[in-house]
């Protein structure tokens, strides 16, 4: 399953403008919220997928029968740009736990790179929802390893993937080696440099939201 807001009509398309316009990126802080904003908005979609029980919440004045989900889902996140993003989860599954995997482009000499995965943080994640957001899918290759490996070490319930933007490659490799996950995509981008950044793109989110690496 794949949703791509892009063809829908929603505000979540204006969040997605400002974060790919390169004058209102200049204020990182802005970048930061509209990514924060999308997250809450992939939230609310995604909620309307998971299990839900009624329960019976007193009130005042009287006994209201509520819908409330049976589970929070577990929100996870590929280090550093990925934190705005899950951060707008996280506004909206409040009561949620948090994944944390340090992965990285490792590149050669030649000009070609490995995905290099250096860290994981997270709660027990078998019999869970496991909701994973990173700003970008492009190669699709860093999601996929960070993915599979929470997948070999848990009996994990149900995948939902969030980008803000994806290219129609990782969204192949995605569908190709994470076939039961369930996409949640802001845009989908024909093309990619030489050297796997999307195009248009919006540039290096992570850098975008704190400030160029050196």
């Amino acid at each position: 399953m794949i949703f791509d807001v892009s063809k829908t009509k929603s505000i979540a398309n204006t969040f997605i403008t400002e974060l790919r316009d390169e004058n209102i990126q200049k204020d990182s802080m802005r970048f930061r919220k509209n990514m924060e904003r999308l997250g809450g908005f992939f939230a609310y979609e995604i909620s309307k997928s998971l299990k839900y029980t009624t329960k019976d919440i007193t009130t005042p004045l009287g006994v209201s029968p509520c819908e409330v989900l049976v589970q929070q889902p577990v929100l996870a996140t590929i280090l550093r740009a990925g934190l705005p993003l899950q951060q707008g989860l996280l506004n909206i599954f409040d009561r949620a736990e948090c994944c944390f995997i340090s992965a990285y482009r490792k590149v050669k000499k030649s000009g070609d790179f490995v995905i290099q995965m250096d860290y994981i943080s997270t709660p027990d994640l078998d019999g869970k929802v496991l909701i994973m957001a990173d700003p970008m899918l492009a190669t699709g290759q860093s999601m996929v390893m960070c993915c599979k490996e929470l997948i070999n070490r848990y009996k994990i319930e149900e995948l939902h993937i969030v980008a803000a933007i994806a290219s129609t490659e990782g969204v192949a490799h995605v569908r190709a080696n994470l076939p039961k996950a369930k996409l949640w995509l802001g845009a989908i981008d024909e093309e990619m440099t030489s050297k796997s950044y999307i195009v248009p793109g919006l540039g290096d989110a992570g850098d975008l939201a704190y400030g160029e690496k050196v």
